[in-house]
């Protein structure tokens, strides 16, 4: 929950969502219509292609899902309890494996989408699942008893919690907590913004602006962390 968060740990996820925001904007264009954080989207995307008989963007958008669940499945792996008792430092924290295992994956997205045309073929095709793995990974930053708490590349439920206790406000009740929710939304409307500005200017080579800023948030948690051991 967006609320039980402290400032700093908003305004960490804020950074963390508009990069997701920024990397789906660039996706979208690149795939021509499909996502690479927003999996209902793609579900959608996998029953109309089907429908219409499109089955080369069915498989798309249904490859796209499951490389966000293996990421998400990767990201639990390397964040679990048993895996973080063999930690060497307490400044290595679930959090910062999760944002360094996005990382990871982003730099690799980046790697293949700008090797020269003479590289490794197949490397392009690469970037897309690559990068919808990192979107699932980055969601395990927030986390609480073994589940997701704050969801960072969907904003659905955010728009949802934000109308809810906007609707409270009306009624009186002194409640602020919507403002948190509609920060989350802002953050990936305008990372969206900017990642599908900086693709149609510069194309995938963008990628690496993506990285540098999750790379950023990693270093902050790092940093912060250490300061306290």
């Amino acid at each position: 929950m967006a609320t039980g968060l402290t400032r700093r740990q908003l305004c960490l996820a804020c950074g963390i969502t508009a990069s997701a925001g920024f990397v789906d904007g660039i996706g979208f264009i690149h795939l021509g219509g499909y996502f690479v954080s927003f999996m209902s989207g793609n579900s959608t995307r996998a029953g109309a292609d089907l429908a219409e008989g499109d089955l080369l963007g069915w498989g798309k958008a249904v490859g796209l899902v499951a490389a966000f669940v293996f990421g998400v499945i990767l990201a639990s792996l390397v964040t679990s309890a048993r895996t973080m008792a063999r930690a060497p430092s307490r400044a290595i924290t679930p959090q910062l494996r999760a944002i360094w295992l996005s990382v990871a994956l982003l730099a690799l997205a980046a790697v293949c989408g700008t090797v020269p045309a003479a590289g490794p073929q197949g490397a392009e095709a690469a970037v897309a699942p690559l990068i919808a793995a990192a979107m699932g990974a980055v969601n395990s930053t927030f986390t609480r008893g073994g589940e997701v708490s704050v969801g960072l590349t969907y904003m659905t439920g955010a728009l949802v919690k934000a109308g809810q206790l906007f609707a409270a406000r009306l009624r009186g009740v002194p409640e602020t907590g919507w403002l948190r929710y509609a920060a989350l939304w802002l953050a990936i409307a305008v990372g969206s913004a900017a990642g599908a500005t900086s693709y149609l200017a510069a194309g995938l080579p963008v990628l690496w602006a993506a990285v540098a800023l999750l790379g950023f948030c990693a270093a902050l948690v790092w940093w912060r962390r250490r300061s306290r051991t």
